[in-house]
């Protein structure tokens, strides 16, 4: 297995790759990194472990319904989101209620 240095919102990271998947690696690296740098800079969430969580559940959002826009956005959680009903409107206000109070003041998982 290869490894491949890379770097997420300015900080390295050493990852293993195996052979051949070099390109789709640093591919999914720079998605990574689009989407943690857009909700840093965004300005609202500053703590690295609460910006790598929204932006995963954007992705996995995305992945799960292509055909609707992202449903978690960290600038604008309590406004309306196209392509959502009320129902789930309110299940990801929830949602985003519960990672903020998971999280705590100090943006730990654990």
């Amino acid at each position: 297995m290869k490894q491949i240095e890379v770097k997420i919102m300015g900080q390295g990271y050493l990852l293993g790759c195996p052979e051949g998947g070099e390109d789709r690696l640093r591919e999914a690296v720079q998605k990574v990194d689009a989407a943690m740098c857009k909700i840093r800079d965004a300005g609202k969430i500053r703590a690295r472990d609460r910006i790598a969580v929204l932006a995963a559940l954007n992705m996995a959002f995305e992945l799960a319904e292509p055909q609707r826009p992202p449903a978690v956005d960290a600038t604008a959680a309590s406004k309306p989101h196209p392509g959502l009903s009320v129902a789930e409107q309110a299940t990801l206000g929830a949602l985003l209620g519960r990672l903020d109070q998971a999280l705590g003041d100090d943006g730990r998982l654990l």
